[in-house]
């Protein structure tokens, strides 16, 4: 029986891809006067490609665009305050994430979040994305002193959760990080289809996180 759903955030639940392109777009118009000597098309592909889609923290995309782009009216330091500070407001959910949530809700299905980053900003994109009040436990890596793929930070999850790794599915986007190393410590794993990769080694793939209660009841009826 599965009695609980633990979810990876970046690229699971969080259009990353769409809200760094919505962010990047307002900071260059936010900060047009200091930075407006830049192409906007130059100063976003520039970003994008520097933050190898969130791998690298922002610290040394910043210093690294100052550098680049002869950047004098702001500092790296300032703009990675303004990415801290305004990330948050372009957060963009995947489609049906409200109502994925809802429904496993709704089957007492239990519902955890590990999440790799900094513990304040991932908190407030969880915010943004009004999905913190569907979570029974949510552990940030910087918080916990451990990361995915960790076993550790899974095992904290599921410990907390009162249940055992045979009794509970993660669903994260990560061949390595989040799929394999939960199938490691004994959980199913549900790989969310992302094109980086292919011929992933998963219990289930999605594109529709509208699949996954669907995915939850048929796989209870199998166990029972």
């Amino acid at each position: 029986m599965i009695k609980a759903v633990i979810f990876d955030l970046d690229g699971t639940l969080l259009n990353r891809d769409d809200s760094v392109k919505i962010f990047i777009d307002r900071q260059y118009e936010r900060l047009n006067k200091q930075v407006g000597h830049i192409s906007k098309e130059k100063y976003v592909t520039r970003f994008i490609e520097l933050d190898k889609r969130g791998y690298v923290w922002k610290d040394k995309v910043y210093q690294q665009l100052v550098d680049e782009f002869n950047i004098d009216g702001l500092t790296s330091e300032e703009l990675l305050h303004d990415y801290i500070n305004e990330f948050k407001n372009s957060c963009v959910p995947f489609d049906n994430l409200t109502k994925m949530l809802r429904e496993l809700k709704s089957s007492n299905c239990l519902l955890g979040l590990i999440t790799n980053g900094y513990g304040q900003f991932q908190m407030n994109n969880i915010k943004a994305l009004g999905i913190e009040k569907y979570f029974d436990v949510i552990l940030v890596s910087e918080w916990e002193g451990i990361k995915k793929p960790d076993p550790e930070i899974f095992y904290r999850a599921i410990k907390k959760l009162n249940i055992s790794p045979n009794e509970s599915i993660f669903m994260g986007d990560h061949p390595e990080n989040d799929v394999k190393a939960a199938q490691k410590i004994g959980m199913k794993g549900i790989w969310k289809k992302d094109f980086q990769w292919n011929n992933v080694d998963a219990d289930y793939i999605v594109e529709d996180l509208a699949e996954v209660p669907l995915i939850i009841a048929n796989l209870n009826k199998q166990l029972n």
